[in-house]
């Protein structure tokens, strides 16, 4: 057991003015992806306080022995007064390697393997797999501990903030295990940050202080809509050395955020409750001068960071006035790629994606059965999909386009697995076999989501459970693969893994052609009333 680091409650009169305060921006180590939400942070403390000195520490590009001590190195000197830690990823089950190892491989080893030997092998890449997870969470629990400690030595008041991707879905969680008066973040920390320094009120912020009880459904509670400028990239260059870094890396996008929150309600998706259901644009005029600052420094390659690129019908003249201003400021050679809902375009939108240079997009349909769709409550209209994506090839589109498919959502059988597959292949005549890539991703059961009390309301889980848990017992509920298909699709991904697992996507899909057929294109546009209820009203 680690003893926690108790920080004392500032009382009003002893806060530290904003001219005394020293921001640490601390991204704990996770897969180097360009750090967009600790720029963005530091751009906005600067431009409310330009004084204020601050530095970016990226943890993330160093190797893994050296972050204990780079971390209380930098500590030492620049003796910050706010350490402000983000957290981007804990968990997540997908056909990849990462930390650790495979986790869906392991997991279907376990649990679908007819082999005892496979099994075995599962188990024990499962067992590496717990150990990384476990060590993470050990790991940077304790740069927080440390790093405020070490803070502490030369302000008896400094304080921590953590926030991030992986603490907005598992912020309750997290709060039981960090140092006694860390502030957790819930979502966007620009207006608590601000509001921090001023030494205003935290009461109706997305947060709160480890040590008392969260307020119920904060999670849902919605952010502060204020507009976005353009980050100050040579600003964030004299606080962030590793800027560099990155801009030197090669081949690879940059994020560029043009807007925030999701106005959609895929049952699975947490994307509605960190960045909230209200849609906010950034101004037009403050995301190109961003663009061309980071073109200016080399970049080349831009991800737009949206939730979705085109959230709706209703933005797609915003998408126009914003491509239309990127084609205008000359990036020449420039290339992006982006999530978008590609039902959501018309032929004049296509053609402005492809003359600005969208090289890649991801859509993530999650079945080509628009039944399924339905139950999953994503409100996508396939056939409107296919028109806009032929929209796209006659445009001259002619790059990568990736689409998701989960096969473990609720009804799958073998006649919905046969209409995705005859999705897909009307897809790949669309673009092209070859730039056509499925990727399989499983939908888990993640905290706040409709999907969570679907299973509540079916026994699956129970309230109270552990959603950061590996155990198997929980792993395998949370990795939601249910019947009567699971066992039949784990075995399946188990081919496809020692058939061709570098072509993952397109070796299971050929393996369900092989086992199930494919059905007429238009069973699959189709969404019948009758079965089982749609998710939609299901849950609350």
């Amino acid at each position: 057991m680690v003893a926690l680091v108790s920080v004392p409650k500032i009382p009003a009169a002893a806060a530290l003015s904003s001219n005394q305060e020293r921001v640490l921006l601390v991204r704990l180590p996770c897969n180097p992806i360009f750090p967009i939400g600790p720029i963005y942070l530091a751009d906005h403390l600067h431009k409310c306080f330009p004084g204020m000195p601050q530095r970016i520490l990226d943890l993330a590009a160093l190797p893994v022995l050296d972050v204990q001590r780079v971390l209380l190195s930098t500590v030492d000197q620049f003796r910050p007064t706010l350490l402000v830690f983000s957290w981007r990823d804990i968990q997540i089950y997908a056909p990849v390697d990462g930390r650790g190892g495979n986790p869906l491989q392991n997991s279907f080893e376990v649990f679908y393997a007819r082999n005892p030997f496979k099994r075995l092998h599962g188990a024990l890449g499962g067992l590496r797999l717990m150990t990384t997870h476990y060590g993470e969470l050990f790991r940077n629990q304790g740069l927080v501990r440390s790093g405020l400690r070490q803070a502490c030595r030369y302000h008896p008041a400094a304080r921590a903030v953590l926030g991030g991707g992986a603490v907005s879905v598992f912020y309750e969680q997290l709060g039981r295990s960090l140092p006694k008066g860390t502030i957790v973040s819930i979502g966007e920390g620009e207006p608590l940050l601000e509001k921090l320094i001023q030494g205003a009120s935290l009461d109706g912020e997305r947060c709160f202080v480890v040590g008392e009880s969260p307020r119920p459904g904060l999670i849902h509670e919605q952010p502060e809509s204020r507009p976005k400028t353009a980050c100050d990239y040579d600003y964030i260059a004299s606080i962030w050395p590793q800027l560099n870094w990155y801009l030197e890396g090669g081949d690879f996008y940059v994020g560029v955020q043009t807007k925030r929150g999701c106005p959609h309600n895929c049952c699975y998706c947490v994307y509605t409750v960190v960045e909230g259901k209200q849609v906010r644009l950034n101004p037009v005029e403050e995301v190109v001068k961003e663009m061309r600052q980071l073109y200016d420094r080399g970049v080349r390659g831009f991800w737009f960071t949206d939730a979705q690129f085109i959230p709706a019908r209703r933005y797609i003249e915003d998408a126009k006035e914003l491509l239309r201003a990127i084609k205008a400021e000359g990036l020449t050679g420039s290339r992006w790629g982006a999530y978008i809902r590609a039902d959501n375009l018309d032929p004049e939108l296509a053609q402005l994606m492809v003359e600005t240079g969208m090289s890649y997009f991801e859509i993530g349909i999650t079945s080509g059965s628009q039944e399924l769709v339905r139950k999953m409550r994503m409100g996508y209209n396939l056939r409107t999909v296919l028109e806009s994506c032929r929209m796209l090839a006659d445009a001259g589109f002619r790059d990568h386009v990736s689409v998701n498919y989960s096969f473990n959502v609720i009804d799958e059988r073998p006649e919905t697995i046969r209409q995705t597959v005859a999705y897909h292949r009307e897809l790949e005549t669309i673009f092209g076999a070859d730039r056509v890539e499925p990727a399989i991703f499983f939908i888990g059961l993640q905290p706040h989501t409709h999907l969570e009390q679907y299973g509540f309301d079916q026994g699956l889980i129970k309230p109270g459970y552990n959603p950061m848990s590996m155990m198997p017992w929980t792993a395998r509920k949370l990795l939601w693969n249910p019947e009567p298909m699971g066992s039949t699709f784990g075995r399946v991904c188990l081919e496809a893994f020692d058939q061709n697992p570098g072509d993952f996507g397109r070796t299971v899909l050929s393996l369900l052609e092989r086992d199930y057929g494919s059905a007429p294109l238009q069973d699959a546009l189709r969404a019948p009333v009758s079965g089982r209820a749609a998710l939609a009203t299901a849950v609350s």
